[in-house]
């Protein structure tokens, strides 16, 4: 394994372990930024800071409000003042087509996922904006 590919795992095992953090029943997922081969923002898929912790509602339907991991991670690089711009995303589910809007708008450049999202739009549209993205396959 290149070193390349044994940063890519550990980035991913690192989102893996976060989405532990989330409260959501039907799928937890999460999130890191890297530039540099510097951690620069985490995430993970929840409610809005301040609403309760419960992702579902009564039916097992994710509620509309719930934001992605990806998201969250964009989100709080941003309130940090670092730059997202030529970082790499590692997400342990690819990213659906408003992630993949962000992710493109907040400057990154490849995105590492390990788990197929139901719907591929936003790896298509990811690729088709020049983002690298790659589907990591552990050796």
């Amino acid at each position: 394994m290149d070193k390349d590919s044994k940063f890519d795992e550990s980035y991913l095992e690192m989102a893996a372990v976060w989405a532990k953090n989330s409260y959501c029943q039907r799928r937890k997922v999460g999130a890191i930024i890297v530039k540099d081969r510097m951690i620069i923002s985490d995430g993970y898929n929840g409610t809005p800071a301040g609403f309760e912790n419960v992702c579902e509602d009564e039916n097992g339907a994710t509620k509309p409000y719930v934001l992605h991991a990806e998201a969250n991670a964009i989100t709080k690089v941003a309130k940090s003042g670092n730059s997202s711009l030529g970082a790499t995303l590692y997400v342990t589910a690819s990213p659906c087509m408003e992630c993949a809007k962000l992710i493109i708008q907040a400057g990154i450049k490849r995105v590492v996922y390990s788990e197929e999202y139901r719907i591929a739009d936003g790896l298509d549209l990811l690729r088709r904006a020049g983002v690298e993205v790659v589907k990591f396959e552990k050796k």
